[in-house]
This record gives structure tokens, sequence and C-alpha cells, in this order.
């Protein structure tokens, strides 16, 4: 009897033993951003978003986002930020646009799916009509969207703080951004 106890206790441990295939994250990143209006984080989906998570991983873990400012905030849709123009305020019309309201390093791969649907506190990276190169600019949608379904990668959803991205305005400060696992 104890055999069959610890050859059913290996068992289930191999089952639920890591699985990642290489190149994919074998954790699931929680990431919170810390704002001037308070605290949300949300979980990623590196299944189905795997450069998209690890590019946005990368970038908060080197401190990208932090001192940033949100640069799109409309009621009721979505608010966006990721754009290292917007800690300056003198760029305020710049904020959001061009070449340099990105990091530099696209993600190159669009990675859209169906599986994931523009729900209220979905996570998504925003693009300038080519999904290829999105890059550091993260969005929140405030609402059910579905015009957006299929159009930009969702690669997260808020799971704490869901009440934070509604009250985001433009301007206001991301304070920090960092990887929890």
């Amino acid at each position: 009897m104890h055999r069959l106890a610890l050859f059913m206790t290996m068992a289930l441990a191999l089952i639920g033993a890591d699985t990642a295939r290489p190149g994919q994250l074998k954790t699931t990143p929680l990431i919170v951003v810390e704002t001037s209006k308070g605290t949300f984080a949300f979980e990623t989906f590196p299944n189905e978003a795997p450069k998209t998570v690890a590019h946005i991983v990368a970038l908060a873990r080197r401190g990208f986002y932090d001192g940033q400012r949100v640069h799109r905030a409309l009621p009721g849709f979505v608010v966006q930020f990721g754009d290292p123009q917007t800690r300056d305020l003198a760029k305020r019309e710049l904020w959001g646009r061009g070449a340099a309201a990105s990091s530099g390093m696209p993600i190159g791969v669009p990675e859209i799916t169906r599986k994931r649907l523009h729900q209220a506190g979905a996570v998504g990276v925003a693009h300038m009509g080519d999904p290829s190169k999105a890059d550091s600019q993260i969005y929140v949608t405030l609402a059910r969207r579905p015009d957006l379904d299929g159009q930009y990668a969702v690669f997260g959803h808020v799971v704490e703080g869901e009440d934070v991205p509604a009250a985001l305005q433009v301007g206001d400060e991301i304070r920090r951004v960092y990887v929890r696992e």
C-alpha cells in the first residue's frame, strides 16, 4: 500500500510539472502598475502572446515605464501609457505620437487571438496601423470593446485594483511598473 501511495504522489507531481516549451515563459508574470491615483496589477497570458509578454516584462524590469505619464484616457473606452516622451511636460503635444513614442524595439509579430477578447480590464499593446510594430504602449480597456477584437494583441487582464485604470487621466504619473512572479 505504501508503494501505491508513493507512486500516486509521483504521478501527480509529474502531471503538475512545468511543461513549458523552449522559448516560453515558465511562470505567469503579474505586472504591477503604481500610479498617482493608486495601484493596479494585471495577469499576463504568456501562452497566447509569449513575445508580447516577454517584451513588456523586459521593459518593466529595466524601469522603462517608471516616471512616465498617461497619454490617453477616454472614459468608458481606454486608458493608455508607455510613451517615454511623457516624462517631458513640454512635449505634451507629441505624447503618444511618432517614432519616439515607444521603446524603439517593436515586438515584430502580431500575437492577435480570438481567445482573449477586449473585455473590461483587458490589457493590450497599441500600434499605429501595423500590429507587428506594436511596442511599449500599453492600454487597458474600461468596457467591453468588440470593435478592437482581432485588431490588437490582448496579453493580460487586470486582476487587482480594477477601479484604478478608470480613475486615470491624461498627465497622471506612472510612478513604477514592476513584475511580481
